[in-house]
């Protein structure tokens, strides 16, 4: 099988490409922006004709889109999210090889849901920022292709690799530094967001039982357990063998001292708003995991204090 890998340098592509290159019937191709790529391309500037002449020239069985961006303005979010992936729709459909496509999708699509609940896929997505809205409109450009498609909407990932600002790699950043200075009390603010962390090579296992499905349509890749931030600093605090006192700060958030944020609750809508969330979730996501287990026969394999102990120990070594 023959796997075209855009974005295989990203926080995600890394790992999806190990694990297509541990399956010795698979042969890789990476492309991307960066000279490490086998292939050199920009989905966000590159035309749909010179794609299509790659295609029909290497003419990859699936084609594995990890690439995109997670920060900036609407501007580039869109153009990088959305133009590229349109950009890779219309390069297979005039292609002649017949390429099965994986999309990346994210949980942010979604948007604010109500505590306590688990989102389906057939949930109304509601994002509450530029960010899920650019990759909301990437996932209805893929299902209104006619292509063979799936999109996987990942959670939160976590897990060795973890971006220093995602806020697992802020708590264990907050951490290495009161080891470092020796302060016996760390204080941290926006710890009572609850998300559904999904460690990133179990995505990458995802990716590959989607390559080689024929699932169509949108699927959740979590683990099926929101976990409070708080709790997820406790552990690592354990993991790290940090004795010190961790205190939550109260009040508003600021930018130097919250992770995530505090909800607000916005009448206009039935679940609270996403506001002043920068990943637009709110305060609670969990995924329902049941179409994963159903068409892929997928299920999380490792649990969250194996990844907190792996994002630990990428900090511990900046110490």
């Amino acid at each position: 099988m023959r796997v075209l890998l855009i974005g295989a340098n990203g926080y995600l592509g890394r790992f999806v490409a190990d694990r297509l290159l541990a399956d010795p019937a698979v042969q890789l191709t990476a492309l991307g922006r960066g000279d490490d790529a086998d292939v050199r391309f920009d989905l966000a500037t590159g035309s749909p004709g010179a794609l299509t002449r790659f295609l029909d020239a290497v003419h990859p069985g699936v084609i594995v889109n990890c690439a995109g961006a997670t920060r900036g303005g609407a501007r580039e979010l869109t153009r990088h999210n959305t133009v590229a992936v349109a950009t890779v729709c219309e390069a297979l459909r005039r292609s002649g090889c017949g390429a099965r496509l994986v999309q990346i999708g994210c949980s942010s699509e979604y948007g604010p849901s109500q505590p306590g609940s688990s989102t389906a896929e057939d949930a109304v997505p509601r994002p509450g920022g530029p960010y899920g809205v650019s990759k909301l409109a990437a996932t209805e450009l893929v299902l209104g292709s006619g292509l063979d498609a799936v999109v996987l909407r990942v959670f939160s990932p976590a897990g060795p690799g973890t971006p220093a600002g995602s806020p697992l790699g802020r708590l264990a950043e907050a951490m290495r530094r009161a080891m470092q200075s020796g302060d016996g009390e760390l204080k941290l603010g926006g710890l009572g967001a609850q998300r559904d962390f999904v460690d990133v090579r179990d995505v990458a296992r995802a990716v590959h039982a989607a390559s080689l499905s024929a699932a169509q349509g949108v699927i959740n890749i979590g683990s099926g357990r929101a976990v409070r931030l708080r709790d997820a600093a406790a552990v690592l605090a354990r993991v790290a063998g940090y004795g010190g006192a961790l205190h939550e700060l109260d009040g508003p958030p600021g930018p130097l001292r919250s992770p995530i944020g505090h909800p607000r609750l916005d009448p206009d809508h039935a679940a609270p708003s996403a506001y002043p969330y920068p990943d637009g979730c709110g305060s609670w996501q969990q995924a329902d995991v049941r179409c994963a287990r159903d068409r892929l026969g997928w299920r999380p394999r490792i649990n969250l204090e194996e990844s907190l102990a792996d994002i630990w120990m990428e900090a511990a070594c900046r110490i």
